[in-house]
């Protein structure tokens, strides 16, 4: 028997209530996105004035909706937020960044030519004076793969050139899964990497393609106020720079020092390959960060269970956004995350009402919205970290991020490809509105890696993260792919990302009918998703079944 259909089996919910679920209204969904993103809002970057009145916002909606409080427990009671410690790092002053090739130097421009993130490491003061520079391919230690792209170089005072994605995204076939990324092609991962072998500095070459997104994308979500996770030792984490640099301009480095870059690209998607020393090119830099350490909230909710209170069924979804940063071509500075994730959060307060107003499950439901997504998941990690009930209990994770605001769609994704009964299950159950699974068109962008689901997921807790369907009913996968297209480069990230009074919201509202079927059967039910059984999380998620009560 299937590993999908035990879990279907498990399942206690009758014909008659799976046949009758609430409905959700497009008309609220508008008017919580039209609020959340709005100027008042101020781009809801965490630590801000738009933090406090993000909260206060769920907060109230939450109240509203006749939900409990499922945060910190403060004097014996629930709290609405958990507490959230993290370190801020904000560039003071100029960045100065100065390219020494062939002999000759030439100032480059913070932002336009490269994009310096604040300090982590621990270091206000970050300069140095012609510092070598060395290819290192894509910067990977898989020994799994008995893969090493730095075969003994010592990165000490030097720093590191690295090629973002895996080495087999261009030619589709290799080690690393061909298209899909792995954590390997992320950026994070070559943070830590270099960090870890005590690198001077990262320098990721951008390339649109392999990143899935544009420089301006990079630009805007580097260069403004920087969060992480309070660290003991900062350094084992980040290097004194971590930074991205234009493609044109790493191509010019690489023929200044003798090099051709594509060659050196391809030589790196081989086992064979080793550092390159680009000879003749230096960089110096002296930039300053202010850092300190402050707190965040993620907001909780919860519909308590009648049977089994303490197993519980989490929406989860961030709050954040990008705040205020550089300003556009029009001069607007506001970065009103309208799609990326007012959508995600109007989804999770209109879920939390129907929950209110439906009969107390058996399980409990919680309601997770997480600040800090947008600086690298900061606030699910801290909760998968610090759980505010055990992630043993914890039934499946169902995230919310960045939905369509448009029509409804015949088809609906998640991101990644991960195997999971969770995934099976949603599968069969969107056959009640005649939608059907696509897998993930790009599992090359690493969109799995890059969601509030994943610090679930890699603790072994079922999690997926939904994504709208690209098959629209009115327009087809012509019209569902031409706007996300779109909307990844005219709006993502970008202050553009602001609320269209054209928007229906219909296809979300339809799409939350399932959510909430989803999450409802899992909440009125005995059953324990698992991952597949070759699955990397499974194992996790195993260890910790004698804990689940």
């Amino acid at each position: 028997m299937k590993y999908a259909t035990l879990v279907l089996m498990g399942l206690a919910v009758t014909a008659a209530q799976a046949a009758e679920g609430p409905r959700f209204d497009p008309k609220r969904l508008a008017q919580d996105v039209k609020t959340l993103s709005s100027d008042e809002f101020e781009g809801r970057g965490p630590n801000t004035a738009g933090e406090t009145k993000t909260v206060d916002y769920l907060v109230q909606q939450f109240k509203a909706a006749g939900l409990q409080p499922g945060g910190d427990l403060k004097d014996g009671k629930r709290a609405w937020t958990q507490d959230v410690p993290l370190g801020r790092f904000e560039i003071k002053g100029p960045v100065k960044l100065t390219l020494t090739q062939g002999g000759a130097s030439r100032e480059l421009k913070q932002g336009p030519d490269m994009a310096v993130r604040a300090s982590m490491s621990g270091l206000k003061q970050v300069s140095f004076k012609n510092a070598p520079l060395v290819f290192v391919g894509y910067g990977v230690t898989a020994p799994e793969r008995k893969w090493d792209d730095f075969k003994g170089m010592d990165l000490k005072g030097k720093l590191a050139v690295v090629l973002i994605n895996d080495p087999d995204f261009e030619t589709g076939v290799g080690e690393f899964g061909g298209k899909a990324m792995t954590y390997y092609g992320r950026w994070t991962y070559k943070y830590e990497e270099m960090a870890r072998r005590g690198a001077l500095g990262t320098i990721i070459v951008h390339e649109t393609a392999p990143a899935s997104y544009g420089w301006a994308t990079v630009q805007n979500s580097n260069t403004n106020v920087m969060y992480d996770v309070v660290r003991k030792e900062p350094r084992k984490s980040h290097a004194p720079m971590e930074a991205w640099i234009q493609r044109d301009l790493a191509t010019a480095m690489f023929k200044a020092a003798g090099l051709d870059f594509e060659a050196a690209k391809k030589q790196a998607q081989t086992r064979d390959f080793k550092p390159v020393e680009l000879k003749g090119v230096s960089l110096s830099a002296d930039y300053t960060t202010d850092s300190q350490v402050v707190t965040s909230k993620n907001v909780v909710a919860i519909r308590e269970g009648r049977e089994h209170p303490k197993q519980v069924v989490i929406y989860s979804g961030h709050w954040d956004h990008l705040g205020v940063g550089q300003p556009d071509a029009k001069g607007d500075k506001i970065y009103n995350g309208a799609v990326d994730n007012a959508t995600g959060i109007a989804a999770m307060l209109e879920l939390a009402r129907a929950y209110a107003k439906q009969p107390a499950p058996q399980r409990s439901v919680v309601f997770l919205a997480v600040t800090a997504e947008e600086k690298g998941l900061l606030g699910s990690e801290y909760y998968a970290s610090n759980p505010l009930y055990p992630l043993a209990s914890t039934v499946a994770v169902i995230n919310l991020d960045a939905l369509s605001p448009h029509g409804p769609a015949r088809d609906f994704t998640i991101s990644g490809s991960a195997k999971l009964e969770l995934l099976d299950q949603l599968t069969a159950k969107a056959k009640r509105w005649n939608m059907t699974y696509s897998p993930d068109p790009k599992p090359e962008a690493g969109y799995f890696f890059r969601s509030d689901h994943f610090p679930f997921a890699k603790r072994g807790v079922p999690a997926i993260s939904f994504g709208s369907g690209k098959n629209w009913v009115e327009g087809g996968t012509q019209a569902g792919l031409a706007e996300e297209a779109s909307y990844t480069e005219k709006h993502y990230h970008q202050p553009s990302d602001a609320f269209d009074p054209t928007w229906t919201f219909t296809g979300m509202a339809r799409d939350l009918e399932l959510l909430y079927a989803l999450g409802s059967d899992l909440a009125n039910s005995s059953a324990w998703p698992n991952w597949a059984p070759e699955s990397e999380f499974r194992a996790a998620r195993d260890k910790s079944a004698a804990e689940r009560k």
